[in-house]
């Protein structure tokens, strides 16, 4: 029995996969499902770049703005409502065209993770609040006695990921990278893959062009909406960049300038750590360089030229 196809498009922040899904999309009768974490809350659609209603109107979009700030995601999560996506287009006879540059979720999905069992709401509680009070520098040393290997690949300032390590051996007795080394179940898909992969000035331009095109849509009014409601402090979609900047800026830190460069520079650091990723985990059916071709080209022969 002949697999069905599974589109993906990825590459770092900016590089137009919006646009050159939405181009698939219109040319095989697709669905473009969201494959970035970002994007998958609702409150900052300006700031994550969500698609506008004109090319929500051009074809069918999922997973776009669905979950409130106050769910965290998780690549596993993501997997399985992205999972029913994919089988609720397939049964419609549509093509599912993952876009985003969540490299781990789409990994996730394609590979499957082990499972690993759910984690009280107690112990994340207790995790986050020993963060808080502990200070990073200790809460790492506790987290190295239990799971040195996980620690050693983590960033010192990131809460999250070590506050998850933390839970998982924490609920479970065995440590998160054991968990990471067992085998989960591949999806039953065929997935074709275009990454989009920028030379860095390119990409550098333009994604301060794209932030200052934020600015003038109104995205200083989306932030202070979601600042002035006091969200918890520990919400992943908070992340967003630009959010903790423009966070500053309302707490009278720092200028709308300065909030301005410093977002820009964080994103900018994270395109390139996304694409060193991708060029260490993922092997692309067709790599693009649309530095080369801005306009991409012809998407109708570029589907011809990966059997799409």
């Amino acid at each position: 029995m002949t697999q069905q196809t599974v589109l993906v498009v990825t590459g770092p922040t900016a590089s137009g996969k919006s646009a050159l899904a939405l181009a698939f999309a219109k040319l095989r009768g697709g669905t473009v499902i969201n494959a970035d974490a970002m994007q998958t809350y609702d409150a900052f659609p300006i700031l994550t770049a969500q698609p506008t209603a004109e090319e929500r109107a051009a074809v069918p979009h999922a997973l776009y703005g669905v979950l409130p700030l106050s769910q965290n995601l998780s690549a596993g999560r993501w997997g399985v409502i992205a999972s029913a996506e994919i089988e609720r287009c397939l049964a419609a006879g549509r093509l599912p065209i993952l876009c985003g540059g969540s490299g781990l979720y789409i990994r996730t999905l394609m590979q499957g993770i082990s499972p690993i069992p759910d984690v009280p709401p107690t112990i994340r509680e207790r995790g986050n609040a020993d963060w808080q009070t502990m200070g990073a520098a200790a809460f790492r040393a506790r987290l190295a006695e239990r799971d040195p290997e996980i620690v050693a690949v983590l960033k010192p300032e990131d809460r999250q990921r070590h506050v998850r390590a933390w839970e998982v051996v924490e609920a479970t007795g065995k440590p998160l990278s054991v968990w990471q080394k067992g085998e989960g179940t591949p999806a039953p898909w065929r997935f074709v893959t275009v990454l989009l992969a920028p030379e860095r000035p390119w990409l550098r331009a333009r994604i301060e062009l794209r932030f200052d095109q934020m600015l003038a849509g109104g995205v200083l009014e989306e932030v202070r909406k979601v600042f002035d409601a006091k969200p918890d402090p520990t919400w992943l979609g908070l992340k967003a960049h630009g959010a903790p900047e423009f966070f500053r800026h309302f707490r009278g830190e720092l200028s709308v300038d300065y909030a301005r460069r410093v977002a820009i520079d964080h994103t900018r650091q994270y395109a390139k750590r996304q694409m060193t990723w991708f060029r260490g985990q993922m092997t692309p059916d067709l790599v693009i360089n649309p530095t080369a071709n801005p306009d991409l080209g012809s998407p109708e022969k570029l589907l011809d030229k990966i059997g799409v």
